[in-house]
């Protein structure tokens, strides 16, 4: 293959930011943020600008069978690959920096990975034919660079979140997910297949040795503190629950109190219910975080006593304990649910994950690279789930913040500033070329995914 790359000249930060903001533009909202789902046309337009961008700063693109989407620089013909990435979908209404971020600051970081290798090189070319695409004078072969766009992390048109990088890791299966509808009746293999993308293995998806992710802290930690870089060293565990509550219909007029088997209602106790577990729970130096996120109310007309309600529920702690306990009271607390509004509750489907540490080696070198760069860092946990969550089980995995202004996500108002986001880029090169050379190995043994 004959692959031109950029110089590392025009690599520049004012480029970065210029590539931003146009990315930015699809699916733009007039508050400022992006509406752009998985497997909606703003995601189809912000993908196939992303791939004109990827081959024009020397990336070859593939993509897997959910839809995830590779930008490859193959600059060391046959040896694996350090990959980064994130996702470039978002909430309904949400902010244009969540993952979005994290993907092109490594497609940017990895072209400069790639341009830094040639130019560093004897003869300084950047044809990768040259030489047989390894540069002279190497002692030792380095690894190759790699983004990736995951698809539907967000979760919040089809169900699970975090759905490319689970089957990029194994942890479910391509079929199933494939077979997921929206709530319009619209599966992932038809939207796959709307956005003209493959819907079955592939044949050439490389080995990939190691991961890095950066992305906004959504949190305020950092940004209250004036922090720069958070590394990550362990993630909360989670327990995400579709609840469905079963009532009868009636009347709300004729229908008596003591009558009604409303669903709405037992919904509404769930509501609350999570509220004070999650206030019992909280202490100042552990928060326990529930939520419910999502509520549709069957038929949800005004003179109608709801016969059915479905919510999503999610608990999160950064301490497994403390965690389990709050799930146990949840639990039983719904059958006193069931009683007080004269109704049945199902758990249909439960996503969960434990609280975990991220590779101790990866937390080392970017502490080091930070050291390096003189950026202000601080070791911190996530809370938010992440496509890293998944592929830290199955790889050496890096996990980097950035601040989040007010710690805002998941909302137009969603900001974080140039100084900030270039700052991370800088981090995030330097991370990423340091994992080519001196391969994370957090077990003594290689470890890689692919073919």
């Amino acid at each position: 293959m004959h692959t031109v790359f950029p110089s590392l000249s025009e690599l520049t930060d004012e480029r970065f930011l210029a590539d931003f903001r146009s990315m930015s533009t699809h699916g733009a909202t007039p508050a400022g943020g992006v509406h752009r789902e998985a497997g909606t046309p703003a995601d189809m337009a912000n993908r196939h600008w992303f791939h004109g961008l990827l081959e024009g700063y020397g990336a070859r693109v593939v993509y897997d069978e959910i839809g995830n989407q590779f930008g490859l620089w193959e600059i060391y013909p046959g040896r694996p690959y350090v990959l980064v990435g994130s996702h470039l979908d978002s909430q309904p209404f949400g902010g244009r920096f969540d993952g979005a971020y994290g993907v092109l600051s490594g497609a940017h970081a990895c072209a400069r990975v790639a341009a830094e290798r040639y130019e560093t090189s004897e003869g300084s070319t950047h044809d990768a034919g040259a030489a047989e695409g390894t540069p002279a004078g190497s002692a030792e072969v380095p690894l190759n660079v790699a983004v990736v766009n995951w698809f539907n992390e967000e979760g919040s048109r089809f169900k699970p979140s975090m759905m490319g990088s689970s089957v990029f890791t194994g942890k479910a299966s391509a079929e199933d997910m494939l077979a997921v509808c929206d709530a319009a009746g619209v599966s992932v293999r038809e939207a796959l297949r709307a956005m003209e993308l493959p819907t079955d293995p592939p044949a050439d998806l490389p080995t990939i040795h190691s991961y890095a992710e950066i992305h906004i802290e959504q949190g305020k930690d950092m940004d209250a503190q004036g922090i720069t870089i958070g590394v990550v060293d362990k993630t909360w565990g989670a327990r995400k629950y579709e609840v469905a509550v079963h009532g009868f219909q009636s009347h709300t007029g004729s229908s008596l109190l003591e009558d009604r088997h409303d669903a709405l209602y037992g919904a509404a106790l769930i509501v609350t219910e999570m509220r004070r577990i999650g206030e019992k729970y909280t202490t100042a130096d552990q928060p326990l975080v529930t939520s419910c996120g999502q509520l549709n109310v069957i038929p949800n007309s005004p003179v109608v006593v709801a016969q059915g309600a479905e919510l999503l529920v999610d608990l999160r702690c950064g301490d497994e304990a403390v965690l389990q306990a709050a799930d146990d009271e949840f639990r039983n607390a719904l059958a006193d649910i069931e009683r007080r509004a004269a109704v049945d509750i199902e758990l249909r489907d439960s996503h969960a994950w434990t609280e975990q540490a991220y590779t101790d080696a990866g937390v080392d070198l970017a502490e080091h690279v930070a050291s390096s760069l003189n950026l202000t860092f601080v070791r911190t946990q996530t809370r938010a789930g992440h496509d890293s969550t998944n592929v830290k089980d199955v790889l050496p995995t890096v996990m980097l913040f950035v601040p989040s202004k007010d710690g805002i996500s998941h909302n137009e108002l969603e900001f974080t500033h140039d100084a900030d986001m270039v700052a991370g880029l800088s981090m995030l090169t330097r991370t990423l070329s340091t994992m080519t050379s001196n391969p994370l190995d957090d077990e003594g043994q290689p470890r890689g995914v692919g073919a």
